[in-house]
């Protein structure tokens, strides 16, 4: 089973960089998005009969957004945590018989750290809905989590230390969700590659210099890290300031739906 998560950074614009081109390269069973930056309408995309598109759209305009386009058909869609809504657009979870997907844009601090108070109180409800999810069947979760984990997951971390995106407390809350029972699939694999990014400035040079920052990322359920196969970046895909990253499970090995104790 083959999964793509990327932040498009507003999927038109992407469509005229070679989205589709990508997409239909990627052959992938699920496809993530984040950043849509699209209202219902804005856009329609011919991916072929066999994918179902799921979309969740941002109350502001050209904000946030995001996407799943897969093959598998899923038991339930829902949008956003507390409720089956979510005016940033930030999250759909599609429940399989075997596992949950949930895509996320998790929200950015802001350079000026204004945001960064929201943010730590969004990421501690977003981790006990994860584990509500863990608890029924195995979760993957992919997406822009907004944040370099370690030093070795951007170019240059002292001069970045307590910047947004690489503050202590954001980085607190990405080793919680870790020690909540989840693995990074990319640095399970290859936990000391360096140099491995998926989002560039737009500044000149910055992308050609490789000088970014590991933001995009697959976590699944510590149960089915044995079924990754691969976990890799795809960094020469252009078309956004980020780059599409890419997971590989062992489908026959995914454990099979957790039953809640009372009916065990």
């Amino acid at each position: 089973m083959k999964l793509v998560s990327w932040n498009v950074n507003g999927l038109r614009a992407c469509v005229n960089k070679g989205f589709q081109d990508y997409f239909k390269q990627a052959d992938a069973d699920l496809f993530c998005l984040q950043e849509t930056k699209l209202q219902e309408g804005q856009i329609c995309l011919d991916l072929g009969e066999e994918y179902t598109q799921y979309w969740n759209y941002a109350e502001k305009k050209g904000y946030s957004g995001t996407a799943v386009f897969t093959r598998l058909k899923p038991l339930s869609v829902r949008y956003g945590m507390e409720e089956d809504r979510e005016p940033e657009g930030r999250i759909i979870t599609l429940e399989f018989e075997s596992f949950y997907l949930v895509t996320v844009y998790t929200p950015n601090a802001k350079r000026d750290l204004s945001r960064l108070d929201y943010r730590l109180e969004w990421e501690e409800r977003f981790r006990g809905y994860l584990q509500e999810l863990d608890a029924k069947k195995p979760v993957m979760i992919c997406g822009d989590l907004n944040v370099a984990h370690q030093e070795i997951d951007l170019k240059n971390a002292k001069a970045n230390r307590g910047n947004s995106g690489f503050t202590d407390q954001e980085r607190e809350k990405m080793t919680r969700s870790l020690e909540a029972g989840f693995v990074d699939s990319f640095r399970y694999l290859y936990p000391e590659r360096t140099d491995a990014y998926t989002w560039w400035s737009l500044m000149p040079k910055v992308r050609e210099r490789n000088v970014g920052w590991r933001i995009d990322y697959f976590l699944v359920s510590e149960r089915l890290k044995d079924s990754i196969i691969d976990a890799r970046i795809d960094a020469k895909v252009l078309g956004s300031d980020h780059c599409p990253v890419v997971l590989e499970m062992a489908e026959e090995q995914i454990p099979p739906k957790v039953k809640p104790a009372s009916e065990a």
